[in-house]
């Protein structure tokens, strides 16, 4: 078996596609599932999400819309974007388990409902079977472990999510889904033919100021 490490927030709508595109990975790969802040990685490489940008913003939410009836995948939007994710990445974090995630997406971006609802999240975690939902998402061991998974994110380079992480390398986003699986299909022959040559780019001038 291979081990994939999948890097998520349940804030991207990205991240919600690619968790309904889990079954394209080949039978031998076991899915690690790791919650992170979404804002933490983008603080740390001091840069924004799509939903900061109101031009960017725009887009997003047409090109997701478009993606989602593409592939066949429900979609409809939560209350309001960007919302606090952290109930969520939580509960996540007491799951620990691919196909309950998966349902903690579907919950944002299938039906459209959102963890602040009180209704909503008591029913939602009813249906997980997760007793005391709200004592056992602020214990703190429970709030640490997302941090940690933030902090191994960055540590492993990881800026954006969906991630996914297999022999140190790094896919990222839901178009990169084919790109892991063409990966995990031959690992050397795409080292030699796409990664080794692409790494080898020499840099050239940058932004005034982008390093600062």
């Amino acid at each position: 078996m291979t081990q994939v490490d999948w890097y998520f927030d349940v804030i991207s709508p990205f991240a919600y596609l690619a968790s309904q595109r889990l079954d394209t990975l080949p039978a031998h790969v076991t899915l690690r599932p790791v919650p992170v802040l979404f804002a933490g990685l983008l603080g740390h490489w001091h840069t924004k999400g799509p939903a900061e940008i109101p031009p960017m913003r725009r887009f997003t939410f047409r090109h997701i819309a478009w993606l989602a009836r593409r592939d066949g995948i429900p979609l409809q939007y939560p209350p309001h974007h960007p919302f606090n994710p952290l109930r969520l990445l939580r509960l996540a974090v007491l799951l620990d388990d691919v196909a309950a995630i998966q349902r903690l997406f579907r919950f944002v971006w299938a039906e459209g409902r959102s963890a602040d609802d009180a209704v909503a999240w008591a029913e939602l975690t009813g249906e997980l079977g997760i007793a005391d939902a709200d004592a056992r998402i602020a214990a703190s061991e429970v709030k640490q472990q997302v941090r940690s998974n933030t902090e191994l994110a960055i540590d492993r380079g990881v800026f954006g999510v969906p991630t996914f992480v297999v022999d140190g390398e790094l896919f990222w986003g839901y178009d990169a889904i084919p790109f892991l699986v063409d990966y995990l299909d031959d690992a050397a022959a795409l080292r030699k033919e796409i990664l080794e040559p692409a790494d080898a780019l020499p840099e050239g001038q940058g932004r005034p100021g982008a390093r600062e």
